[in-house]
């Protein structure tokens, strides 16, 4: 990391939480439900500003831009990345010495190469748009660094804002961790935590679950090498499309019979491509395939077995493969404690009704799951759709024609400072039962 500095002056059946009815703060001097009001005009600008000139992949000038000025003035300490355009702020808490410890809250940044169809006053007009809603996340978390820079005297250990460029397929989580995130506050990170909104569930609704939460993804490239010819002579040649769609066919079928149905593999061909025109049978044809799993045996199972099937397939054929197959990401996976606790917090600020645990995993995948891969933590889902619309007309993620509304960001940041000041709170009574547990807290 570089540029340091610190600025002296914020669908499934789903099982909702039980709780003993209070929605309000359960510590003194945590941010209000009042702080979060006060705080989400700023934070609705932000986000439109943000929406409006959306940028895709590491490079994120202008949203970092944006950014840093919305920071300005609180008391953090300010590292961008070298290698990307992230944005990492500590927050040092005035009872730092009783945990020697710290959170980190993550915010991805970047959107997507879609062309923007919402009709929103504030819509990109640059071929790029948020149709993932991280536009959302990053003002969030702007929120939630506003929150709990004016409870800092009371936090019990330091808070990590981790802004991240590069989600969207561009391993911008993997990058920050080389980079040093979780170093930046010179104190152990003892949990994690994220949100991720959706256009398609109720505004102000939580949704997360223990253990798997979201899938890890693979991808498997085949080329299939046969031997091109006249498209009336098939007999004469060996025909690469042929094969290459029986094999999409077998493929499922494998799956389906060789692994535990409460395993799951989720795989999709995303592209397929072969010839050149409809009188003749080509050399190759290429094949892009996604793979999703929950598991780490099952993703070690796909990526030795799936290669060599298509590859034994073709060759009964009597063609050949070229087969590569690459892990990209794990599965996000929650710790358990972490999980309840995040639906916890959630309930004890909005009501039981609205914290969601879902029975099953989502086989979308989040390079958060690097995160927690390291750290134990919790990362969820929060509706954003629309107030007032037809569920039946309202767009998923990566839509065009995704709407995602910004009256819950108050609300997100408000949770995103609690689970921070909780969890604080949690370490330093932890320590507390181990006499010189905590240490000195060092300064960076």
């Amino acid at each position: 990391m570089s540029s340091t500095e610190r600025t002296e002056n914020t669908e499934h059946t789903a099982t909702a939480v039980h709780t003993d009815g209070s929605h309000g703060t359960s510590a003194p001097h945590l941010p209000t439900p009042a702080d979060a009001t006060a705080v989400l005009p700023r934070l609705q600008a932000l986000r439109r500003s943000l929406h409006r000139e959306a940028e895709v992949g590491l490079d994120l000038p202008a949203t970092q831009r944006k950014v840093l000025e919305e920071l300005s003035g609180l008391d953090l300490e300010i590292t961008t990345g070298s290698g990307l355009s992230s944005i990492v702020a500590v927050l040092r808490g005035g009872r730092r010495a009783e945990s020697h410890q710290a959170v980190l809250l993550r915010g991805d940044m970047d959107a997507l190469p879609v062309t923007e169809a919402t009709g929103f006053s504030f819509a990109s007009e640059r071929g790029t748009m948020h149709a993932c809603g991280h536009a959302l996340h990053t003002a969030g978390l702007v929120g939630a660094a506003h929150l709990l820079h004016g409870v800092r005297d009371a936090l019990a250990g330091d808070v990590v804002f981790m802004f991240q460029p590069g989600e969207e397929g561009w391993d911008g989580a993997g990058k920050m961790l080389e980079e040093g995130v979780l170093d930046a506050a010179g104190v152990p990170v003892v949990g994690a935590y994220g949100l991720h909104v959706s256009a398609d569930q109720p505004l102000g609704h939580a949704y997360t679950r223990e253990g798997s939460y979201m899938a890890a993804f693979s991808a498997m490239d085949v080329t299939v090498r046969g031997r091109g010819g006249h498209a009336s002579r098939p007999e004469d040649a060996l025909d690469p499309i042929e094969a290459g769609a029986a094999l999409i066919g077998q493929l499922q079928e494998y799956l389906s019979r060789s692994f535990n149905a409460f395993d799951p593999v989720v795989l999709t061909v995303g592209s397929f491509h072969g010839g050149t025109a409809t009188n003749v049978i080509p050399d190759t044809a290429e094949l892009s395939i996604s793979v999703r799993t929950f598991s780490p045996e099952a993703t070690a199972r796909c990526a030795e077995e799936l290669p060599r099937f298509a590859e034994r397939f073709l060759g009964a054929h009597g063609l050949g493969a070229d087969v590569t197959f690459d892990t990209r990401l794990p599965a996000t996976v929650n710790d358990d404690a972490e999980a309840r606790f995040y639906l916890q917090t959630f309930a004890d600020l909005f009501g039981g009704d609205r914290a969601h645990a879902v029975p099953h995993p989502r086989a979308g995948s989040e390079d958060f799951s690097r995160v927690l891969a390291r750290v134990s933590g919790a990362y969820g889902h929060v509706g954003a759709a629309m107030p007032g619309t037809d569920p039946a007309e309202q767009e998923v993620n990566h839509s065009p024609r995704a709407q995602h509304s910004d009256e819950g960001l108050g609300g997100n940041a408000l949770f995103l400072a609690h689970l921070a000041a909780r969890r604080l709170e949690r370490a330093a009574a932890d320590a507390a039962q181990v006499p010189g547990a905590a240490g000195p807290a060092e300064g960076r």
